[in-house]
């Protein structure tokens, strides 16, 4: 076997072995990407121009129906004061209100901040191909035909203007143009209809609403960790055995018995494997303990005589998870 060849094959063993490495569930609070919004948590959404989509609607609803940890982040004003507001005053509502006008409007319903928008025409751009096929000369099937069949892509897509604005700055809080798409093919040989234009436009909508709702609120993540399952020391059969209960217990999801092992492996060890460190970090950060995490990765950390991948993304990672949570949290608190 040459040196190519036991190189892709160590390689592939390894791949296998880390796609089959048991893992935790962790779910992290992380801030809206737009952090301004958490002062102006009382919001009106104008009625947007050439808004065939009901997106204005769409955004709307996501924002009164929006909840974390079980409580409304938004205060929605209704639209209905806003558009008195409008005809009372003989505005003329474009969609993209001038900022001014906003402020103006914002302080007679008494909302913080106004989201107004632009709906592009929903485009349909069709193209054609085709595709190769092959069917059976005979019943023995002894023989091929072949034959070409004619396709169709069709590419629906919808842009949206948005802005939203502080009334109390007078300014812009978030500003930009979503653009989504949707490709779709069929052949003459296939008997499923694409969907229509104005149907897809409404999914389109809906994706920009989503993505919209997105930035502006605090949310919660789910990514999967992996454990250490192999010793880094010379373990004794009894240590071996604690480090296996321990992972069965973890991978039961009973965190405070695979704790009490794992504390007893480090003693065991005299405090000397990074592997019961790193995996008890890993039940912390999986309970949303971060500091106390922290703590046993810096530790799993400091015993690594060689670089350990999951180690090294372990303590950069819960950094990143403590600050991001600070911040997601003063934002829940405004």
């Amino acid at each position: 076997m040459n040196k190519t060849i036991l190189l892709f094959t160590v390689t592939l063993i390894m791949f296998i072995m880390s796609g089959c490495a048991q893992k935790v569930n962790v779910r992290a609070l992380e801030p809206a990407e737009i952090d301004r919004v958490a002062a102006t948590k009382k919001v009106a959404v104008a009625n947007f121009s050439n808004d065939n989509v009901g997106l204005s609607g769409k955004i709307e609803a996501k924002l009164a129906r929006f909840r974390i940890d079980n409580k409304s982040y938004f205060t929605i004003v209704s639209r209905n004061d806003f558009n008195k507001i409008v005809e009372e005053q003989k505005i003329q509502n474009s969609g993209l209100v001038d900022q001014k006008t906003v402020v103006d409007i914002g302080n007679l319903i008494g909302a913080q901040a106004i989201i107004s928008g632009n709906v592009g025409k929903a485009t349909s751009q069709n193209s054609y191909f085709y595709v190769r096929r092959s069917r059976c000369a005979d019943k023995k099937c002894k023989e091929l035909i072949y034959y070409k069949v004619r396709c169709m892509k069709k590419v629906v897509g919808l842009s949206a203007e948005l802005r939203m604005v502080d009334i109390a700055q007078g300014d812009i809080i978030y500003a930009d143009t979503m653009n989504r798409s949707r490709t779709y093919t069929h052949c003459s040989d296939d008997s499923r209809a694409l969907p229509s234009r104005e149907m897809v436009a409404q999914d389109l909508a809906e994706s920009i609403a989503n993505s919209f709702i997105y930035k502006l609120t605090p949310h919660y993540r789910n990514f999967r960790v992996v454990l250490l399952e192999d010793p880094d020391l010379d373990y004794s059969d009894e240590q071996e055995k604690l480090l296996e209960v321990s992972l069965t217990y973890i991978e039961q999801g009973r965190f405070d018995k695979a704790e009490q092992f794992l504390f007893q492996l480090i003693d065991s060890t005299d405090s000397q494997s990074y592997v019961a460190f790193y995996n008890l970090g890993v039940v912390k950060e999986a309970q949303g303990n971060y500091l106390e995490a922290k703590e046993y990765y810096e530790n799993a950390d400091n015993l690594m005589i060689e670089p350990v991948q999951e180690i090294n993304a372990a303590v950069i990672r819960i950094n990143s998870l403590i600050e991001k949570r600070h911040r997601a949290q003063a934002q829940l608190a405004r």
